[in-house]
């Protein structure tokens, strides 16, 4: 890593720092942004993202993409994390601490949305920034590019479902638009600019050249998360001033199922006797959350001002923060899973 890559975790505090004073003060400057909307996907964080994760998929050469097929264990474990522990354990962790723990200083007229915010937080797997937790953990690209599509196949017919079951409704409304936008800004555009990239600078000068592009992109990248940091708190800076007590109450059960379902990734790759450079993914993938989803249903099922949306919210707040420490976590266990796995 380049030195301001070892102070990552450092520029992003400094980031959160300065969205939510900016979020404060300026509130009308983003309103302003946050309107520049399709089907509830912010376009601004939209490119932002695009510009985070072209370095990442530029290096991936698709026509190596059948080696996947012997990561299938990760793929398998990552599933199982993702679709069948993940929203239900944080469907119990949201009922004991939020329901019962917290409830005498939370409002409770907000409690039961409270947790249908952390429910659908849950259900949504991670599909842009996986890309940047798993290049900064020298993830294998091609299993992490075909995790995010299978969980984003997946989700298109699961979300729904599991959602609607956790909530105990009938039927859920689901943003379709949202979701089908969101993949195709976040996935299938990113695919298609960088690998244009990558041909044409392979065409023209070789490995060389394709070396120097993502040497000079990969400062862009990291810039580009530091910025969408800014604006995500910013959009918030007023209600996290507003309400530290709630933020912090609800931040327990995300932080918990957080490490609780990396950790569990982890140590059932090891256990299958995956890789390093696919279990720090495959746990990275398990713990992270598609947010932007997560709002954007909140929003629509239960209003802009309901604690559910406030709940997703909090979810974006320490999206960042936690996955640098999971990122720390994999990253510094490397030896030791090594290690257990040679023998």
């Amino acid at each position: 890593m380049s030195r301001f890559e070892r102070y990552l975790t450092l520029w992003v505090a400094l980031c959160i720092a300065a969205g939510v004073a900016l979020g404060h003060f300026l509130p009308a400057v983003f309103r302003a942004i946050g309107s520049a909307e399709v089907a509830r996907v912010n376009l601004p964080v939209a490119v932002l993202v695009w510009l985070m994760i072209v370095p990442m998929l530029a290096k991936i050469d698709f026509g190596a993409l059948g080696r996947v097929r012997a990561h299938w264990r990760g793929i398998g474990v990552t599933l199982a994390v993702n679709w069948l522990v993940k929203p239900f354990s944080m469907a119990v962790l949201g009922w004991l601490f939020i329901g019962r723990l917290f409830a005498p200083w939370l409002p409770a007229g907000q409690i039961d949305s409270y947790i249908a915010g952390l429910i659908l937080l849950a259900a949504a797997p991670c599909t842009a920034m996986v890309f940047v937790w798993s290049n900064l953990s020298d993830g294998e690209p091609h299993f992490t590019l075909t995790q995010v599509a299978l969980n984003d196949t997946v989700m298109v017919f699961a979300f729904a479902p599991i959602v609607g079951l956790l909530l105990g409704l009938s039927a859920i409304t689901v943003p379709w638009q949202t979701l089908v936008l969101s993949v195709g800004l976040y996935i299938v555009v990113p695919v298609l600019i960088a690998q244009g990239l990558r041909r044409r600078r392979l065409a023209r000068g070789g490995p060389t050249a394709l070396a120097r592009l993502l040497g000079a992109l990969q400062p862009l990248s990291l810039a580009a998360l530091l910025t969408t940091l800014v604006l995500l708190f910013g959009f918030q800076g007023e209600q996290i001033i507003d309400q530290p007590l709630v933020i912090a109450l609800l931040a327990v059960p995300i932080l918990i199922q957080v490490y609780l379902n990396s950790g569990l990734a982890y140590l059932l790759n090891r256990m299958a006797g995956e890789a390093h450079c696919v279990a720090a993914p495959s746990a990275l993938i398990g713990a992270s959350n598609f947010f932007e989803l997560a709002v954007a249903t909140a929003i629509s099922l239960f209003g802009f001002n309901s604690g559910a949306a406030l709940a997703t919210v909090v979810g974006v707040l320490i999206e960042v923060p936690v996955m640098l420490s999971v990122v720390k976590i994999v990253n510094a266990s490397k030896p030791w899973y090594e290690r257990a796995a040679a023998r």
